[in-house]
């Protein structure tokens, strides 16, 4: 079985950073990709990136290029999301996600989902 444990959510003043950890357990990491999600409330999850575990692609919504960085840690079994230059309109419960194969912006693709972890950043 896998399992995603996600961490670092808070409150921030907007500007401000958070680091999102999700920590994987189970299968091999090798054949997925894993992804932020993220959703408010009314609103359906929402693409915010995705790294490829085999040779570790990113890929980011227009949304959060150049201010999010997702990055992972092979020793720790553990994707980061960095968030920089944080907005209001960036909180959100955020979710990381897993799936067999190539990255996807699609949430209805990926198999594996953690708890979520509330982002609220304060204007």
């Amino acid at each position: 079985q896998v399992r995603l444990v996600e961490s670092g959510g808070g409150l921030v003043q907007a500007g401000g950073s958070l680091r999102l950890s999700c920590v994987w357990s189970g299968r091999t990491l090798s054949i997925y990709s894993l992804g932020w999600f993220r959703r408010t409330p009314g609103k359906e999850r929402e693409y915010v990136a995705t790294i490829n575990w085999s040779d570790s692609r990113t890929y980011y919504a227009d949304s959060v290029k150049g201010r999010f960085t997702i990055s992972r840690d092979n020793a720790k079994n553990t994707v980061y999301l960095q968030m920089n230059s944080l907005k209001p309109e960036d909180t959100a419960v955020y979710y990381c996600a897993a799936r067999r194969g190539d990255y996807s912006i699609l949430a209805g693709v990926y198999d594996y989902w953690g708890q979520g972890t509330q982002v609220t950043v304060s204007s």
